[in-house]
């Protein structure tokens, strides 16, 4: 900022509020993001957020029940709090989708129906993302099979950059390690380097 004669800053305009989205978000994962959102360690503690937290809808209550934990908080970043369980329209303007609510996998069930089942949840949501978010939206997928779910929702979302898209596969990556460590009788994951990508 640019200081006057009188050696005070002159005042700076706040930021435009993003939209952000979680999905899952009465999950423990999803419900655990919030106060790092809100409190400014992702965005930035001058960052107005517009929130809006998705789940489906046998979770509204529990979800009703999130939104009213965040309102006590008292968040200063938090410009406007939208809870839904409407995938096709929740998506409506949003900066940045956090995609944390998928599937998960039942005892006995197969990898392949595990896809099955979270491939018609991320066809869909990559589908309303495409036609209801911003042009420039960020996408991070948490949801495993991380990568697959993110590939998944990328190709049902042409219109937005591929490069748009991220996943979160630091659980992949910690696995690989521990592999590798015991395959080599290596002393510390520490001494493995490896690296995960989609394309």
């Amino acid at each position: 900022s640019h200081s006057n004669k009188m050696g005070s800053a002159a005042p700076t305009l706040p930021k435009r509020p993003i939209r952000v989205l979680i999905s899952g978000a009465a999950g423990q994962i999803g419900y655990s993001l919030i106060p790092m959102l809100l409190s400014g360690r992702a965005l930035g503690d001058d960052q107005p957020i517009d929130l809006v937290l998705l789940d489906i809808p046998s979770c509204k209550d529990k979800l009703e029940g999130v939104c009213m934990e965040v309102q006590d908080c008292g968040f200063g970043l938090l410009r406007s709090l939208t809870p839904t369980v409407d995938g096709k329209t929740a998506f409506e303007g949003c900066d940045l989708c956090i995609l944390v609510g998928g599937f998960p996998r039942k005892p006995g069930m197969l990898r392949a129906d595990l896809l099955k089942k979270n491939g018609g949840i991320f066809s869909a949501m990559g589908k309303a993302i495409a036609a209801t978010a911003s042009r420039n939206v960020k996408v991070v997928v948490v949801a495993n099979p991380a990568n697959t779910n993110c590939l998944i929702a990328a190709l049902n979302a042409a219109q937005i950059p591929k490069q748009n898209f991220s996943c979160l596969t630091r659980l992949d990556m910690n696995r690989a390690k521990g592999q590798i460590v015991s395959r080599f009788g290596l002393f510390s994951a520490n001494d493995v380097k490896v690296e995960a990508w989609l394309s």
